[in-house]
């Protein structure tokens, strides 16, 4: 009997458990509203199909074109855009960025107490550009129960409409660092900086520097900080599980702060998005910053990107402190926006050498160079840790490679 293949490597029959997988134990059993799933490799799509609903409460059916939440999916986009201003010469990685944004001079480390009677110590050095693109800079996301994140909290360091990047981030430039910079890895709101610095380097307001250097460059025609009227009929509904394991509709795609132009344009988790534009990303990614004539990174300063900074080539177990974040951390490295699999028998998974991220509604995307393979898994459900979907379409799509 003919083993079934097609011209990707891929044994298609085995490819295709994609389908009954997320069929039988997601769609049906209601755990998640609908997703979306594309792989693809040596830029050929292999592997696309819709499931479920974008939105039950309408019964509308996940479209080819729906336009997701993709929260920290933004974060790989703003990192290259920041590494595209380090290819001007614009910055050193180990520059303090107080160079260029001066309230981040001298920080102060926490050492013990809270509020008022907090103490602390100056930083044993600055925090540079590299510290903002690894996560390595001591700052968090303000939500644990730490003296620190309290202050966070008390002095409204948060992501909301009224605020911009400039006013953000001088707020967050008066908090104590959880640690001294370069010491561990923490992740936090360290992107949202990367994207104040991208506007204060390049001069522009940061949506309008990602549409001209790379949204339109890709053609990535959806991507943006709100959803356009002209669309809107294709955004999806956003849910929550709860603890009877049912979902609740959080965020009504026809009532969501998103259908407004923002205020704050989060570059660490603002933007939204379709397969079909984060794919262009990824091509892009793939083909060593390239894609359709157009060099949105140079080939040199990606494969540093995707190289692990953790000191001493340590993995995230190591280093890393705080709450959850995109991914796990046995076996696996942080480069200038991406994490990676740097070992397969730590991680206790198959693809050495991707890199990839997440997004807080639970879609995630990698990119694997020595297999030449880019995936794509878009959904709408919160919180991101409740299915390990990335981990269960590696075990299919690499399962299903036979060259």
């Amino acid at each position: 009997m003919t083993t079934p293949k097609n011209n990707n490597g891929f044994n298609t029959s085995r490819l295709n458990r994609i389908t009954d997988h997320l069929n039988h134990h997601y769609i049906d059993r209601q755990k998640i509203a609908g997703c979306q799933v594309l792989v693809a490799r040596h830029g050929q799509i292999a592997y696309q199909k819709n499931f479920g609903f974008m939105d039950i409460e309408r019964a509308k059916v996940m479209q080819d074109d729906s336009i997701f939440r993709i929260y920290s999916m933004s974060k790989p986009i703003t990192s290259i855009a920041l590494m595209q201003l380090y290819e001007r010469g614009l910055f050193q990685l180990n520059d303090p960025i107080h160079r260029i944004v001066p309230s981040w001079k001298n920080p102060r480390v926490f050492i013990e107490g809270a509020g008022a009677s907090m103490q602390t110590r100056a930083a044993q050095q600055p925090i540079t550009f590299k510290h903002v693109l690894t996560h390595m800079a001591g700052l968090s996301y303000g939500d644990t129960r730490h003296p620190v994140d309290q202050l966070y909290r008390d002095h409204q360091v948060v992501r909301t409409n009224g605020e911009d990047l400039s006013s953000f981030v001088e707020k967050l430039s008066k908090m104590p660092l959880h640690f001294n910079p370069g010491e561990r890895w923490r992740y936090s709101y360290a992107t949202d900086v990367c994207g104040h610095l991208v506007e204060v380097l390049s001069g522009q307001r940061l949506d309008d520097y990602l549409q001209e250097h790379i949204f339109s460059p890709l053609d990535m025609v959806d991507t943006a900080f709100s959803v356009s009227a002209d669309s809107r009929t294709r955004f999806a509904a956003n849910y929550a599980r709860q603890s009877d394991r049912s979902l609740k509709l959080i965020d009504d795609p026809l009532s969501s702060d998103y259908l407004s132009p923002p205020s704050f344009l989060s570059g660490g988790g603002g933007l939204t998005g379709t397969t079909s534009d984060y794919f262009k990303f990824c091509e892009m990614l793939r083909h060593e910053g390239s894609l359709n004539g157009h060099q949105i990174i140079g080939s040199r300063t990606l494969r540093l990107m995707r190289q692990n900074h953790l000191p001493a080539g340590a993995d995230l177990s190591q280093k890393a402190s705080g709450g959850f974040s995109e991914t796990a951390y046995e076996g696996v490295g942080f480069g200038l926006g991406f994490a990676m699999t740097l070992d397969e028998v730590a991680t206790a998974g198959l693809g050495t050498g991707d890199y990839y991220w997440g997004g807080a509604a639970s879609t995630i995307f990698w990119v694997d160079p020595t297999e030449d393979l880019s995936v794509i898994f878009m959904t709408q459900l919160m919180p991101s840790n409740t299915f390990n979907f990335r981990g269960q379409l590696k075990n299919i799509i690499y399962s299903a490679l036979e060259d």
